[in-house]
């Protein structure tokens, strides 16, 4: 055999050799398996290739040092919340999902021109189709065919070089020995949704001869905007917001320095002590809640109050100083609108985080880590500033994207980084070091017993909120690294 030969032949099997070493590897690592490859891509009856259903998603692999939070559920009522919390995440999935999550992909060399993408209709409102055509060589006779599931397909009335049947169905069909009369027709098509939703959508397939092509049509009631109209002065751009809770000598510091750089900035103060004390001054709000409902608790009371665009959140033992500059947040925030929340420093700590989250499978749930230190990259224009996930307990945050996600009011001691874990995938948020408070120091005259009683967390609080992340939030473990 010529040397030229074996060479060939020991590349392929060298080829064919790693080729199955890297399946063996991937099937390890995801589960993956030729029987799962064709369940996701299925070919049609008529010859199409589409994927009808996504692979569901693996289990997460919890790493070392996480808490596996199904062993801190109460032995006598582990199977009930296991149950429970299967039928919610099922109802979650329903009002979440849609079919405009399915992976869609062109085939090559289609002759079908149709929308890919942004093709959105109200429900129940007919809509016309745009850019619907067929390119074709010649033929004698040219068919396509429209079927969607969640509407009906209508057209205007054909002449006599045309046939349409299943006008005012999901399935539409049309014919025509013309091709400039079929796409007039196409153009003309109308979708209309059958089912009222707010936020759905649909699938429309589109056919000709043995070419397919799938596209996906968008149903949202549009919404109205929510606008904030600010003026020029920094009292009409943010309210700053506390939580207190038997701390009134910090809380007087803390209003003290307010003033000093901010005369007439609005204050609101959630206060839950148990005896309180009347807090007065201009431009002062003081919410008197039931003793001791926690922090969280707290914070969605004063977030509820802000009638301004911005909020600027502080603890009651923080001091403003010549670097507690609210404008330099406003400045970030106004140039950089798709932001929710930017974080400061606390004599130097800015306390940032990133999660990262796998969604893991539907019976186990989700594995998360919380990187302390961990960060994105810079943000445009803001070179003092970095992307991450969370941020310090100084913060200046977009008013109605935090009153979307909300404070668990069930967190009433430990409690912060939950909140941007709730927050995740819909909140953006940035960190930067050129904003700058003051921590208060401890001393005798300002430290209360009773706080210190309460303020400390027990070793309940933390298992309950690791059972509140196992079921509120699916997850599996959780590791805060």
């Amino acid at each position: 055999m010529p040397e030229s030969n074996k060479r060939r032949i020991l590349v392929a099997s060298m080829c064919v050799i790693t080729l199955l070493l890297l399946l063996m590897y991937y099937k390890k690592m995801n589960g993956f398996s030729f029987t799962s490859l064709q369940t996701f891509i299925q070919p049609q009856k008529n010859g199409s290739t589409f994927p009808r259903q996504p692979l569901p998603s693996p289990p997460c692999n919890c790493t070392r040092g996480s808490v596996l939070l199904k062993d801190l559920l109460p032995k006598e009522q582990r199977e009930a919340i296991v149950q429970r919390r299967a039928k919610e995440f099922q109802q979650h999935k329903a009002r979440t999902s849609s079919v405009l999550s399915k992976l869609l992909y062109a085939l090559p060399n289609s002759p079908l021109q149709y929308p890919i993408q942004g093709y959105t209709v109200r429900p129940l409102t007919p809509t016309l189709i745009p850019v619907l055509g067929l390119h074709a060589g010649e033929r004698d006779s040219y068919k396509v065919f429209l079927n969607v599931s969640k509407g009906i397909l209508t057209t205007v009335t054909p002449d006599t070089q045309v046939t349409v049947k299943g006008a005012g169905t999901r399935e539409l069909s049309i014919e025509s020995i013309s091709l400039v009369v079929l796409n007039e027709l196409l153009a003309k098509v109308l979708y209309t949704s059958s089912i009222y939703h707010i936020n759905s959508g649909d699938l429309a397939f589109f056919r000709f001869e043995n070419h397919e092509a799938v596209f996906p049509i968008a149903i949202k009631q549009p919404q109205v905007p929510v606008l904030y109209h600010m003026g020029t002065d920094i009292r009409s751009q943010v309210t700053i917001l506390t939580k207190t809770f038997l701390r009134y000598p910090q809380l007087k510091v803390l209003l003290a320095s307010i003033r000093q750089f901010y005369p007439d900035i609005t204050v609101i103060i959630a206060d839950d002590s148990l005896e309180p004390e009347r807090i007065s001054g201009k431009n002062i709000q003081q919410y008197i809640m039931p003793p001791a409902q926690g922090w969280f608790a707290g914070r969605n009371l004063a977030v509820s109050q802000v009638v301004t665009k911005y909020f600027l959140w502080v603890d009651d033992d923080f001091i403003f100083t010549q670097n507690t500059k609210i404008e330099e947040f406003v400045k970030v925030m106004e140039a950089v609108p798709e932001l929710d929340v930017v974080g400061g420093s606390v004599e130097g700590n800015r306390f940032y985080f990133s999660i990262l989250y796998e969604e893991g499978d539907e019976v186990e749930g989700g594995c998360m880590i919380r990187k302390s230190g961990g960060k994105f990259h810079p943000l445009p224009g803001f070179l003092n500033c970095s992307f991450a996930d969370g941020v310090v307990n100084f913060f200046l945050a977009r008013t109605d994207a935090v009153r979307r996600v909300g404070f668990d009011p069930q967190l009433q001691r430990v409690a912060h980084s939950e909140f941007f874990m709730d927050g995740l995938g819909l909140l953006m948020v940035a960190t930067c070091k050129d904003v700058k408070i003051g921590h208060q120091p401890k001393n005798k005259e300002n430290t209360n017993p009773r706080y210190t009683e309460f303020r400390t967390a027990k070793k309940s609080d933390s298992d309950f909120k690791f059972q509140l992340h196992y079921f509120k939030n699916h997850l599996k473990c959780i590791r805060y690294s």
